[in-house]
């Protein structure tokens, strides 16, 4: 099983804090349940003990939107939450 990112999800990244390998972790390893129009939703906390937007927080969680497409997955959209 491969994980891809379409370039839309690469950019929600760069704009949220999230790194591609914990994206990739999330979809091997993270909860998953189903998501609006036949997607599949996929969510993991990672500790992250740093600053963003000028406030610190212990952990950050990733939920990733994807697709699957044979036996791949492509992530279209990713949502970073900090606490």
């Amino acid at each position: 099983m491969a994980v891809r990112l379409h370039p839309h999800a690469l950019e929600r990244l760069q704009e949220r804090g999230g790194t591609e390998q914990e994206v990739r972790l999330t979809v091997e390893a993270g909860e998953h349940f189903e998501a609006k129009f036949g997607r599949t939703g996929f969510r993991r906390n990672f500790p992250f003990a740093g600053t963003w937007q000028g406030k610190i927080y212990a952990n950050r969680q990733i939920e990733a939107y994807a697709v699957q497409e044979g036996s791949d997955w492509v992530v279209i959209t990713v949502i970073v939450k900090y606490f």
